[in-house]
């Protein structure tokens, strides 16, 4: 990715801070309105009022620093009973969010960051050669009767790219993230423990995942690893796919960008509660290209009011031969800002700044292109529609311009080379239903308070 010094700098400095700033601490159980199979989980971000680490101070900073970090992440890797229903609750803040599951036998409770951008699952295990600092007990596999590592030959190894045999037939893993963070350890089997509707606990056997010995980075204290949601073979998606038959949902409360006050909460569903339909629900294609963990959507354009500014942008991947150039733009619920091709966001800036009727002022931190005064925390922005094949999107003002300090009010879709991401801010008020069988991802417009 080529890029100024400046930009080159605010990249290295702040970018995988989005990725690894989530916390769920709770867990609430929630009636199913499905039957089926699945389950549905609270998540909560660490800067969330409900979060015991919760420090309302540069809430905003932090969140959207961390999204230029999950960009360069993106770069460096773009070539991995009937009717109880599992479930899991969402809590707004900056940035990204996280779940709260447990693994063993007996369950241990761990908290990691929900990431839709990767898939290997990992926490950190005892003996840790070398491992950040997390407030919670450490996992210790000796104590688990059903964890068992994974052989160096077994599929699950060599899927994943980065292993290597050790102690023997152990596989090892090693995951390395775009800040220089990484973990390594080995790769291994045990039971997963979900809640569920029915009050009682849903037990999976046999899920893959990361015990790590050797973890450090820009990880907090306040979450123990990453939980993988991506699309690639070792996902939870994926794994979890004879009880959740590849559908996945969540419906994001907007970031109180303004205030500290709020205790909403919503979901994320997994499996038949994950089902999006009804009124005002648009769909558009789900495109496979490699690499498999990331979900490629295709941007046809974005509209600014009245006028229409064409997307254009290079190809994220290839997919080989044939490729049509589809799946021009990544969706990830882990990023906070949405990061748009330099060239389109300059097209895309132009426009907005002839339609906007207010001061421009520069952002002192250098972070954000387009900025106004503000004395209320919000300017008298036009409609931003981006369009999606076959569904349009009508983007929240309060997503699209967002107070990032007193008095200063600035354009949450910021300019990046090569990689497209459409962030959370801009999926917020949306319930958003991911059908990998059916390849397409359904979009609702709802009051996610309410959901």
């Amino acid at each position: 990715m080529k890029m100024n010094t400046k930009a080159s700098t605010l990249f290295s400095t702040l970018v995988l801070l989005a990725f690894f700033h989530l916390s769920l601490v709770s867990c609430r159980k929630i009636k199913g309105n499905h039957g089926g199979n699945g389950f549905t989980l609270d998540l909560i971000h660490r800067d969330s009022p409900l979060s015991p680490f919760y420090n309302p101070s540069n809430r905003l900073r932090n969140a959207f620093h961390r999204s230029f970090s999950r960009a360069s992440f993106f770069k460096k890797n773009s070539f991995a009973s009937a009717t109880d229903t599992i479930q899991s609750d969402i809590f707004p803040i900056p940035g990204e969010y996280l779940m709260k599951i447990s693994i063993g036998t007996p369950p241990v409770e761990i908290v990691a960051i929900a990431d839709t951008g990767s898939d290997l699952t990992w926490t950190q295990c005892m003996p840790c050669a070398n491992c950040f600092q997390q407030t919670t007990p450490i996992f210790d596999s000796k104590q688990s009767s059903t964890y068992k590592t994974v052989g160096c030959n077994a599929e699950e190894c060599t899927s994943l790219g980065t292993s290597s045999c050790v102690r023997g037939n152990i596989c090892e893993y090693q995951m390395s993230y775009g800040d220089q963070s990484q973990t390594i350890g080995d790769l291994a089997f045990d039971k997963f423990t979900f809640p569920s509707t029915s009050g009682n606990n849903v037990s999976i056997p046999n899920v893959v995942f990361g015990c790590g010995h050797d973890n450090n980075g820009t990880f907090n204290n306040y979450t123990s690893g990453i939980i993988g949601l991506g699309g690639g073979e070792v996902s939870i998606i994926n794994q979890l796919d004879k009880q959740i038959n590849g559908k996945f949902s969540y419906c994001l409360i907007p970031i109180p960008l303004q205030s500290s006050n709020s205790n909403a909460t919503s979901h994320i569903n997994f499996g038949d509660s994950a089902t999006v339909s009804g009124p005002n629900v648009v769909s558009t294609p789900l495109i496979k290209k490699e690499p498999s963990t990331f979900y490629y959507l295709n941007l046809e354009d974005i509209s600014v009011g009245d006028k229409i500014v064409d997307f254009k942008s290079p190809n994220i991947t290839s997919s080989g031969p044939g490729d049509d150039g589809q799946g021009n733009i990544i969706i990830d619920s882990g990023t906070t800002l949405t990061l748009l091709p330099s060239e389109f966001y300059s097209s895309l800036e132009s426009t907005l700044v002839d339609s906007i009727n207010a001061t421009r002022r520069d952002d002192p931190s250098g972070t954000f292109d387009l900025c106004y005064e503000s004395e209320n925390g919000t300017i008298d922005a036009p409609k931003i529609v981006a369009h999606f094949t076959d569904a349009d999107l009508e983007l929240s003002p309060s997503s699209t311009f967002a107070e990032v300090e007193e008095g200063l009010v600035c354009l949450t879709i910021v300019p990046a080379e090569e990689v497209a991401i459409f962030g959370n801010l801009a999926q917020a008020n949306f319930l958003i239903g991911y059908d990998l069988v059916a390849n397409k991802i359904s979009f609702q417009p709802t009051d996610c308070t309410k959901y």
